[in-house]
């Protein structure tokens, strides 16, 4: 199937690393224009470089989205470069796992930036943009804790049903300008080798008491799965690239979930 992506551009936040880094590459090979907004500039340009060693064309923009000026800046410098963007895809999060009343206000004010004030400042800069091309594809990556609740994950798990809801909520708005607002819920996705994780990355700095980095740890979640394995950062990567093509136009306000059945269970 020929999703159409030729020629758009497609801003990917979070597109240094892990599922960030997989959707990046996956639009940068279906011939979209991907700017790479990364706090850890080196390995986004890591990532530009592999998409255009690969015959694509991608640049990386060190933004912290969790900025509104950062974010704005990123945005403008996309424009400058290539135009009109197209696609929106809000990557950019992480937790560490603990106990609710084992948290406080730093630690709640750090991840609802970090899940959720995020993807208000990048919609708030790129929406307006889309209305008035008349076009636009946005994919929000949440979660399946905020779907299901997931114990250790209370704060993270809130901000990933606020993201759900606010896609929901933004696709009525926007629909009428031909632009879509959907989010993917991933399962637990380890990265397949150290060289997909820069040093922000929450698998280069993963805490708490799973280590989903233990091959044994691995197996165990796996089994609990219908479908028996762990989640790939391609399985992420694939679903989105369906969400923002032509072949997905009449999809919006939906939530995916690509977690090999964990969320029904």
């Amino acid at each position: 199937m020929d999703l159409n992506l030729r020629g758009k551009t497609a801003i990917v936040t979070g597109g240094g690393s892990n599922i960030g880094r997989a959707i990046a590459m996956t639009l940068g090979y279906e011939g979209a224009k991907v700017a790479i907004a990364e706090l850890d500039e080196k390995q986004g340009e890591i990532v530009a470089h592999d998409i255009a060693a690969a015959g694509g064309e991608a640049i990386c923009i060190k933004t912290d989205v969790t900025s509104l000026p950062s974010t704005e800046a990123m945005f403008q410098h996309v424009v400058a470069a290539y135009g009109q963007v197209h696609i929106l895809v809000n990557v950019v999060g992480g937790d560490k796992p603990q106990l609710f009343l084992e948290t406080g206000p730093d630690f709640w004010d750090k991840i609802i930036a970090l899940n959720y004030r995020s993807d208000l400042n990048t919609l708030r800069t790129v929406l307006p943009h889309m209305v008035d091309k008349s076009y636009g594809r946005v994919v929000n990556i949440a979660s399946d804790a905020g779907r299901v609740g997931e114990a250790r994950e209370a704060v993270y798990a809130g901000c990933k049903a606020g993201v759900i809801a606010l896609s929901k909520a933004v696709a009525r708005e926007v629909g009428r300008h031909n632009i879509t607002v959907n989010s993917v819920c991933p399962g637990v996705t380890v990265p397949e080798t150290d060289a997909e994780v820069g040093f922000l990355s929450a698998w280069a700095n993963s805490e708490g008491p799973v280590n989903y980095s233990d091959p044994e740890v691995q197996q165990k979640v796996a089994r609990t799965l219908p479908l028996r394995r762990l989640c790939k950062a391609q399985d992420i990567a694939n679903a989105v690239a369906f969400l923002v093509s032509d072949a997905a136009n009449y999809i919006t306000g939906q939530t995916l979930s690509v977690s090999g059945g964990y969320s029904m269970m």
